[in-house]
C-alpha cells in the first residue's frame, strides 16, 4: 500500500468522523467547527487527485466565507438548543440506518476489483506548466456549457426569489422617492425669513438696580 493510498484512507476516516460529529454535536458552534474540519479533509482528497484549484476554492469559499458567516449568525442568534434537539433521538435510528447503508455502499465500491484506487498510486505526473484552472475553464465553457449556464440561471432565480420573499413594505420606514429628490431646487430646501430685531428690557430687582 503506497503513501497516497494511506493518506486517502486516513482523510476518509477523519471526514466520516467529522460528518458524524456535525450531526450529533449539541452546540451549533461546535457543529460548525466540525463541518470546517470536514471541508478541510475534502480539500485533501482534491489534492490527492491533483486538482489544486478545487481544493483551494473549497477552503476559500466554504471555510473562509460561508462557514465564517454561519458562525457569526449562530453566535448572534439566541437559539434554544433543547427545543431544537427535541426530536433528535426519535429520528436517530432511521438516520443511523441510512448512514450505515451509505457507508456500506462506499466500502463495497472501494473493495471491488474495479475500484480505481490504483490511480492514487500510478497517477501520471503533470507537466510543470500544467494549469488546473485552464483545463477546468475549457471543460466548463465547452463540454459542460449548458449545465453551467442552467446552474447560473437557477442561482439567479434563487437570489431574486429570496429578495422577493423577504421584501416587505414597512409603514414606519422613512422612504423618499429618488425622483422627487432630483427635482428639488435650492429654493425649496432653504427659506430665509426676515424678522424685526427684538431688544430685551432690563430686569429690575427689589433693590431697584437694573440687571442686564
Amino acid at each position: 500500500m503506497s503513501f497516497p493510498l494511506i493518506v486517502f484512507y486516513v482523510l476518509s476516516a477523519i471526514l466520516l468522523f467529522s460528518a458524524f460529529k456535525v450531526v450529533t454535536a449539541k452546540n451549533p458552534v461546535h457543529a460548525a467547527l466540525w463541518l470546517v474540519l470536514a471541508f478541510f479533509t475534502s480539500s485533501g482528497h482534491w489534492l490527492l487527485l491533483q486538482a489544486e484549484f478545487l481544493a483551494i476554492a473549497l477552503v476559500l469559499v466554504y471555510v473562509g466565507a460561508v462557514m465564517v458567516l454561519f458562525l457569526f449568525v449562530v453566535m448572534m442568534l439566541d437559539i434554544n438548543i433543547e427545543k431544537m434537539r427535541a426530536g433528535f433521538w426519535q429520528h436517530f435510528p432511521l438516520a443511523a440506518t441510512v448512514g450505515l447503508i451509505m457507508v456500506a455502499e462506499m466500502v463495497l465500491i472501494l473493495a471491488s476489483p474495479q475500484a480505481h484506487l490504483a490511480g492514487y498510486e500510478a497517477a501520471a505526473p503533470l507537466a510543470a506548466d500544467a494549469s488546473n484552472v485552464k483545463v477546468l475553464g475549457l471543460q466548463i465553457y465547452t463540454t459542460y456549457l449548458m449545465p453551467f449556464e442552467l446552474a447560473a440561471v437557477l442561482l439567479l432565480l434563487a437570489i431574486v426569489a429570496a429578495i422577493a420573499l423577504t421584501q416587505r413594505e414597512r409603514k414606519d420606514g422613512k422612504y423618499v422617492d429618488p425622483a422627487m429628490q432630483v427635482e428639488v431646487k435650492a429654493a425649496d430646501r432653504l427659506s430665509i425669513v426676515k424678522m424685526a430685531a427684538v431688544r430685551d428690557e432690563p430686569v429690575i430687582n427689589e433693590t431697584n438696580e437694573p440687571q442686564a
